[in-house]
């Protein structure tokens, strides 16, 4: 069943959505389709199958505009549309003709410091020519309203990774780190939006793949640390790893979100001259394992995804410093790398249930507001 209107069937048990993320490293187009049951926050989720597809030529254009570059509007009028209609190529390959109900895409963040914030795409393509609602632009609403618009996906962690007994960290390891906390929701899900606010704590915390990846650029000449192999050569230097966890911890605390724009080239520059590439690849794979454990508090058990992930050596100084276990997100039926396409896709389901996807604790927003722009074909 298709539907045409953002209200829908309110009997319809089962809804078909999918869900689009591009991230930070702007390094492809991850597309997830997830099956919803219910409706709002009693929602459950079950991801049914993902896929990556490069961005081709718009590689380039893409982080020419997310480096702020001049760029002329014929220009990004261009890449956008072609934008979308990457999208429409990507989900009629991961659909198979199947009909959806619903699409939710990201866009890709091309400037992001709050109150200004813009992902960018072109949602037309894609509801013509898939024929289904699109929601896009889930951010500005709560920027609007005076938040953050970030972290986006705790309610869709909520979704997705809620236990009734223990207390869950969702770590994210992509350009940049954030953490869901999701605590201990005993005596089952019910209860409010607001009840069950006080339940999840989000925030981002620190660079991360954005790091490792242009150490990878400069001491090694590759566009990452393929397994963190030249990293698990290396070894911790204390004087680099004071500095780098001293600027990663100021970041984590100033309560602000991330986007575009925040490596630590300075950082880089200073000691590149001076230590084995290996050695800093190594190191700041310490610095960032320690604020990320530090972020995550006293959480039962700290659920991992993101790019950042196939981070052999990321991976195994988190574990070293976590105290309690630490699993990825592929144990829980959501494949590492395809977290935030399929929590796009839960977070549309929740716009079109008129559910706010931000919150108060986690944007800084005083009210959080339905949010979501709708193309209707």
């Amino acid at each position: 069943m298709i539907l045409h209107d953002i209200h829908g069937d309110e009997n319809m048990k089962t809804r078909l959505v999918a869900g689009c993320m591009t991230g930070t490293s702007i390094d492809g187009l991850d597309a997830s389709l997830v099956e919803i049951a219910g409706r709002g926050l009693d929602m459950t989720a079950a991801v049914r199958l993902c896929r990556s597809y490069p961005l081709g030529e718009l590689t380039g254009p893409l982080r020419k505009l997310a480096s702020q570059e001049p760029v002329p509007a014929g220009e990004i009028a261009r890449i956008a549309r072609e934008f979308g209609l990457l999208h429409l190529r990507a989900l009629k390959e991961l659909t198979g003709g199947v009909p959806v109900d619903l699409v939710a895409v990201h866009g890709q963040t091309v400037f992001h410091r709050p109150p200004l914030s813009w992902q960018l795409i072109n949602p037309a393509p894609i509801a013509c020519g898939l024929g289904v609602p699109v929601v896009y632009d889930l951010r500005a609403a709560d920027l609007a309203s005076g938040g953050q618009g970030a972290p986006i996906t705790p309610l869709a962690d909520y979704v997705l990774f809620r236990d009734p007994d223990e207390t869950r960290c969702v770590v994210n390891l992509g350009g940049y780190c954030n953490v869901t906390i999701l605590a201990a929701c005993k005596g089952g899900a019910g209860g409010s939006v607001i009840d069950r606010a006080g339940l999840i704590k989000g925030r981002d915390v620190c660079a991360c793949n954005s790091l490792l990846d242009g150490i990878a650029v400069e001491a090694f000449h590759q566009p990452f640390d393929e397994n963190g192999d030249n990293a698990a050569r290396g070894v911790v230097r204390s004087e680099p790893l004071a500095a780098l966890s001293e600027l990663l911890q100021e970041q984590s605390s100033e309560g602000r979100s991330l986007g575009s724009g925040d490596e630590l080239h300075t950082w880089l520059k200073q000691y590149q001259h001076r230590y084995d590439g290996r050695d800093l690849a190594r190191t700041a794979c310490a610095a960032i394992a320690g604020c990320i454990t530090a972020a995550c508090g006293s959480a039962d058990r700290l659920i991992v995804a993101g790019g950042g992930v196939e981070n052999r050596t990321l991976m195994s100084e988190i574990r070293s410093r976590a105290g309690v276990p630490v699993e990825t997100t592929d144990e829980y039926g959501v494949p590492a790398r395809y977290r935030e396409a399929a929590a796009m896709a839960v977070l549309g389901a929740l716009c079109r249930d008129r559910i706010p996807v931000t919150l108060p604790g986690v944007t800084g927003v005083e009210t959080a507001p339905v949010s979501g722009c709708w193309m209707i074909p």
